[in-house]
């Protein structure tokens, strides 16, 4: 749905993230068509425990950013809006240890999403950080961050596929306020896991991707009633509205009702405004629009009926991580 084009010409213009409240406390280069590696099994091709795909969210919101991706033979962190250690132990608690995590790729240089990006990366030499150019210098301008960021720097470029250890990853363009805003694209036995947080519209690019998607994470930012009745100012909320904002409930669900098929089998909703939004009216506006689309939808928890359903439906936590989800490819993912 078009979004109607606002002029702040002239005004002072502060992050989304700053607006809300945070949680209390609680170098060699590689060429971008390289592969970052870590040791395999032998038996690791042939073993079909080998050919699963792991994800966990480590929180999701304004407050920090960060998830983790990966199979048995390794993996990659999204976003490093938590801190180094919150993101390490909830690894650990999971059976991921941190020597097979090989990378941090970050959608773009909010705070909430890159934060603890350089204690991450101190804390574990052997990672690199995988992102535009103008990502790091947009993190270098905006944050008070090291400048040794770049020790760990690997560029990549947007629809140029990339390998890190089993997964082949697409960054492509989302539209949002911040610097060469990116979701991905991942790849792995025949499974596509899209993310796209942080974005005021479904572009076509950013359609082509999520659409072929098997594993969606999606956002579902702000409730428009409770947006406009809300705290933040007039500016900020005419802001969030547009193009380069974020994505409102509606909007979530009618773009999921166009591309629903039989292939996307998990939709999780992401960045839930704590001030402008709640999980039940996001999953009441998404389900509702999938079930007029005619799928039974399930809640994500593995019940009887979840596996009666067509989708699973999920609204990421704030604050705390989900369980660690499996996921395994059809049997003729098997083979590719």
């Amino acid at each position: 749905m078009p979004r109607k084009k606002i002029s702040f010409e002239g005004q002072t213009l502060l992050p989304f993230e700053e607006w809300v409240y945070a949680k209390p406390d609680m170098p060699v280069r590689r060429n971008v068509y390289a592969s970052a590696e870590v040791p395999q099994s032998k038996n690791a091709t042939t073993d079909p425990s080998a050919f699963r795909l792991q994800y966990i969210s480590l929180g999701s919101g304004s407050s920090g950013n960060s998830c983790y991706i990966g199979t048995p033979k390794g993996g990659i962190i999204i976003d490093a809006g938590l801190k180094a250690d919150v993101i390490e132990s909830t690894l650990s608690a999971n059976g991921i240890d941190m020597k097979k995590v090989v990378a941090v790729l970050l959608t773009h240089d909010h705070s909430d999403h890159v934060r603890y990006v350089y204690t991450l990366l101190r804390n574990n030499k052997h990672l690199r950080l995988y992102c535009t150019n103008r990502v790091v210098n947009g993190i270098l301008k905006r944050h008070s961050i090291s400048k040794r960021l770049k020790d760990y720097h690997q560029p990549i470029f947007k629809e140029i596929p990339f390998k890190i250890a089993d997964l082949e990853i697409t960054a492509f363009e989302v539209p949002h306020d911040g610097t060469d805003n990116m979701g991905f694209s991942i790849e792995f036995a025949g499974m596509r896991f899209v993310l796209a947080t942080d974005l005021g519209e479904v572009t076509e690019r950013a359609r082509f991707y999520m659409s072929r998607a098997n594993y969606l994470v999606i956002e579902a930012n702000y409730d428009l009633q409770m947006l406009r009745l809300g705290r933040y100012p007039e500016y900020l909320k005419a802001r969030i509205q547009t193009e380069i904002g974020h994505m409102d409930n509606t909007h979530t669900a009618a773009f999921l009702k166009e591309i629903i098929n039989p292939d996307l089998k998990y939709i999780f909703l992401c960045h839930l405004s704590q001030d402008n939004n709640t999980p039940q009216k996001a999953l009441a506006a998404v389900r509702g629009a999938l079930e007029e689309a005619g799928k039974k939808v399930g809640n994500a928890m593995q019940s009887i009926d979840d596996r009666k359903a067509d989708v699973q439906l999920m609204a990421l936590p704030r604050f705390e991580p989900t369980r660690l989800f499996v996921f395994r490819p059809r049997p003729e993912g098997l083979s590719s």
